[in-house]
């Protein structure tokens, strides 16, 4: 869509607002604070945002859920009568008294090459029994990589980090809170890190006996959790969001996202008056020891509101990191293509390269259907990282400080903080100040076709997905005539297209976009329900339909499975094929509104 002069000027406006003086006050002072969840330092850190808000005159609420968390401790490695230092991921099993002596087998596993496969199972596909055995790998303690493992028989775990720091992590796929129908999916055993380098002579003790001692907290915690509220001339708002607590004093990750979110409250609550929508900013505790603990109460709790008023959510952590100056793997949904790139390339220059989404960060809102974009945002040139010696990592710019004692104040640098920042204002501000909200779902609807395709391919004749095409096929049409007719308004409007002269008809065009996010989201991202919460493993586009690759194996098997998933596939792919038709049928309502001047439906 267009963006109209006043906004144009507004943008400027608030763009000129940009610096970091009181982000790097933050940052000083949460340099002095492990902000471990339901710490007294977290707490400290909490109230530190609340003063900060209250003197610049900016309304917010501070929650305080009781979350269950997971908090590692003191571990060790033992064998022929030495020590080494290790951390167990939270929601490892703690030892009993003692510790788990058993012998150690040695399980290879690939190299993660980029944050697409940091999550991902990068084992073989026939694992051995590992009945009893305490097991070697590489890589990181991911929940995939556990569970697997654990399927296997393993009786403890032991990850080699690919550095000579240990990398501290979860290994939950539970995604926030248990439930009593996924608390059984907790990790069922002793689970440990070590570094590069005595993981190499952990290897040497292959064969042998070893001791795990695993020590980890773990129980319900109260938290706090401040959010932010600019009021904009509409109650429908924008959810910008970013955990505040910790692995020690996580300055890349995530106090510079922090210190981000501050700014912004900043110079957004300067200007609330030109807005035309809302904007809430989260800070949240229990990412790092609650699987996303914060984010997820939240969705929970404010489920509703969201679903109904939110036009969609910006996550913010390790922005401005050390060395940080292009824009690789920047995650946004189709839909925000157009928005996203745009704005990177206009504040900075650079050529935003994009990745889908991953099933990670605090992305806890697809299952309510928001558009969401943005999570890690600049990184190190990858020359750079390769010339360090770095190896992928989920954070800092592509630091491998994160999630280690390393990632103090020298891993943030003011002025790609403040560039940075810059994106997330003009992001931000096309969506608060646009008359009609920035979204492309024609972009949606072409990524969705794709996969689609991909699936039909892979069932072959084993199962019709013909509706399921041609209603995608029908929601692609209808978009084409909507976005032609919008055109039409305004020849000269470069993007989406133009606007509608009415109010009324204006108003409709946003309803239907948050609609479109509150279906096509779910389908593209979700296989659960709207206030669910899948879990933290890697997700295949469309998930409803993820289990089509698997057709052809039980057919070539002759597998009596095979008619089973079958008739699941057919329920689900119904699921997905209406959800595309009411897409189509909210486009043409709104396209008949606009043909007749406002009167239809």
């Amino acid at each position: 869509m267009t963006l109209a002069a006043g906004a144009a000027a507004l943008e400027h406006d608030l763009l000129d607002s940009v610096s970091f003086d009181d982000g790097w006050a933050l940052l000083e002072r949460f340099s002095t604070l492990v902000r471990e969840s339901g710490s007294e330092d977290e707490h400290v850190a909490a109230e530190y945002i609340a003063a900060e808000l209250t003197r610049m005159g900016v309304p917010f609420e501070m929650h305080e859920p009781d979350l269950y968390l997971s908090l590692p401790r003191e571990s060790s490695v033992e064998w022929r009568g030495g020590s080494i230092r290790a951390k167990p991921p939270s929601f490892a099993v703690p030892t009993p008294e003692g510790g788990l002596e058993a012998e150690l087998v040695y399980v290879p596993a690939a190299a993660a090459t980029g944050q697409r496969d940091l999550f991902a199972r990068r084992l073989g596909d026939d694992l051995p029994d590992l009945a009893g055995k305490i097991v070697l790998s590489e890589g990181f303690a991911m929940p995939g990589m556990v569970s697997a493992l654990e399927e296997a028989g393993a009786a403890g775990q032991v990850f080699i980090n690919p550095g000579r720091n240990i990398h501290w992590g979860i290994c939950t796929p539970i995604w926030g809170t248990p439930t009593t129908r996924n608390l059984s999916a907790k990790p069922s055993t002793p689970v440990v890190a070590v570094n590069n380098p005595d993981g190499a002579s952990l290897r040497e003790a292959v064969g042998e006996r070893v001791r795990l001692v695993v020590r980890t907290e773990e129980g319900w915690y109260p938290c706090k959790l401040p959010v932010a509220h600019i009021g904009g001339a509409s109650d429908e708002f924008m959810l910008v969001h970013g955990h505040y607590d910790s692995w020690d004093v996580g300055i890349g990750d995530n106090a510079v996202g922090d210190a981000t979110l501050l700014e912004l409250a900043r110079i957004f609550h300067a200007r609330a008056g030109e807005l035309r929508r809302s904007m809430r900013i989260a800070w949240w505790p229990a990412h790092s020891t609650g699987r996303y603990g914060g984010s997820t109460w939240y969705a929970d709790a404010h489920a509703l509101d969201l679903r109904k008023r939110c036009v969609g959510a910006i996550n913010i952590d390790s922005p401005g990191c050390w060395h940080a100056t292009e824009y690789d793997d920047v995650m946004w949904m189709a839909e925000a293509g157009p928005l996203c790139a745009r704005a990177i390339a206009d504040v900075t220059g650079k050529t935003a390269k994009r990745l889908r989404p991953l099933r990670a960060g605090d992305y806890s809102f697809n299952q309510i259907g928001l558009t969401s974009f943005y999570m890690l945002l600049s990184n190190i040139p990858a020359d750079e990282r390769e010339a360090l010696g770095f190896y992928p990592t989920g954070g800092c710019g592509g630091n491998i400080a994160w999630h280690t004692e390393d990632d103090v104040m020298d891993v943030a640098e003011r002025a790609n903080l403040e560039r940075d920042l810059g994106v997330y204002v003009a992001s931000i501000a096309r969506v608060l100040s646009a008359r009609v909200l920035p979204y492309d779902f024609r972009e949606t609807v072409a990524e969705l076709g794709g996969f689609v395709d991909g699936y039909v391919e892979a069932a072959g004749d084993l199962l019709d997905l013909t509706e399921v095409r041609g209603e995608l096929d029908g929601l692609a049409a209808a978009l084409n005539e909507l976005y032609a007719a919008l055109a039409a308004l305004d020849p000269e409007a470069t993007g989406g297209g133009g606007e509608p002269e009415a109010e009324g008809d204006a108003e409709a065009l946003n309803e239907l976009l948050m609609e479109l996010s509150r279906i096509l989201v779910p389908i593209g991202y979700a296989e659960g329900g709207p206030f669910e919460h899948d879990p933290a493993l890697p997700r295949t586009p469309i998930p409803r339909l993820a289990r089509v690759g698997e057709l052809a194996g039980l057919a070539e098997a002759g597998s009596e499975m095979l008619p089973f998933l079958q008739n699941e596939l057919r329920r689900e792919a119904n699921h997905v094929a209406n959800g595309f038709s009411e897409a189509a049928r909210a486009v043409r309502r709104v396209r008949g509104r606009l043909a007749t001047g406002g009167a239809a439906g």
